[in-house]
């Protein structure tokens, strides 16, 4: 089942990368941001309901809810879509595969938990693999240019979207489903996202085009219901330091897409790094599993 997750967000997210860009345009990102996580809020709340799932918490959970939703469902992806008005999206990608690195830092500060050396070895291939991939476009970063301004709006959307993964541990550690949780939290990330999205977006309220409907739809209902319900759910059975290395092969599913539909050529360098990131992976996520048998089916020592 870890595996079926894991599979499932890496080929969601991998995507949603480009999805992100087609909404890009007249519409300002703050109400686009909105449009996305209040349509998807509606389906995982409609859907608890149809389901009878209990709705009902605590104001206490509540406020956990709503800091969930303002740091992963509101705030993180308005620094996202800014920062691909002046990044490609297979920069961006790369930036946020960073959070694997983040998120075992935060797993060692909140939760106290050892991260196996297995896991840190798979976590610097796969890294390793992405700098080989994207070297030449880190070779030609200016600085003084707009990219600058990028690599600091998509720091600082990692950073706050890694802060929600430890609020999302904490609320699975209390007991929470994944689908309750979710839909209050992309409410409340609507709910929060709305001022701002009011005083912004004053120019074109929507683009009536199927580019950009299309794109929303894909954004809300598999980017957002299935892609973070199958994210968080694996987040909450291995962890967020394991989970988080999905990001890490989300640029490989970019690749394969630029692939298919923009004429990317592939050269021996991108291919050494993908096999160092598939490598990696294999490392990270099969490797402490291995390691655990290993040690049942070795003698006790007296």
């Amino acid at each position: 089942m870890n595996a079926v997750l894991y599979a499932v967000t890496v080929a969601i997210w991998g995507s949603t990368w480009l999805a992100i860009k087609g909404q890009l345009g007249d519409v300002h990102p703050t109400l686009s941001v909105f449009y996305r996580f209040a349509l998807a809020a509606a389906i995982m709340l409609v859907y608890a309901r149809a389901r009878g799932l209990p709705l009902a918490y605590p104001a206490r959970m509540h406020a956990r809810f709503a800091l969930m939703g303002a740091l992963m469902f509101s705030s993180n992806f308005v620094l996202f879509y800014f920062a691909e008005q002046h990044l490609a999206t297979g920069l961006v990608s790369v930036v946020f595969a960073m959070s694997l690195l983040v998120n075992i830092c935060f797993a060692r500060i909140f939760f106290r938990r050892r991260v196996p050396a297995v896991v840190l070895v798979g976590g610097a291939l796969g890294l390793a693999g992405i700098v080989t991939v994207f070297w030449p476009a880190l070779t030609a970063f200016d600085p003084s240019s707009g990219d600058g301004l990028g690599i600091l709006l998509a720091c600082a959307g990692t950073l706050v979207f890694c802060l929600g993964n430890v609020v999302s541990g904490k609320v699975q550690a209390a007991g929470v489903p994944v689908v309750q949780s979710t839909g209050w939290a992309m409410l409340y990330g609507a709910v929060l996202i709305a001022p701002f999205a009011a005083i912004f977006g004053h120019g074109t309220l929507y683009e009536p085009t199927w580019k950009y409907t299309g794109c929303l739809a894909y954004l809300a209902v598999i980017g957002s219901v299935v892609g973070f319900g199958t994210y968080l759910t694996l987040l909450g059975r291995i962890g967020g330091e394991r989970a988080a290395y999905a990001t890490v092969l989300f640029p490989v599913v970019s690749l394969l897409l630029s692939t298919a539909f923009e004429d990317f050529t592939w050269t021996t360098q991108d291919v050494l790094g993908v096999a160092c990131i598939l490598l990696g992976n294999a490392v990270a996520l099969a490797g402490p599993a291995l390691l655990r048998r290993r040690a049942e089916r070795s003698p006790a020592v007296t």
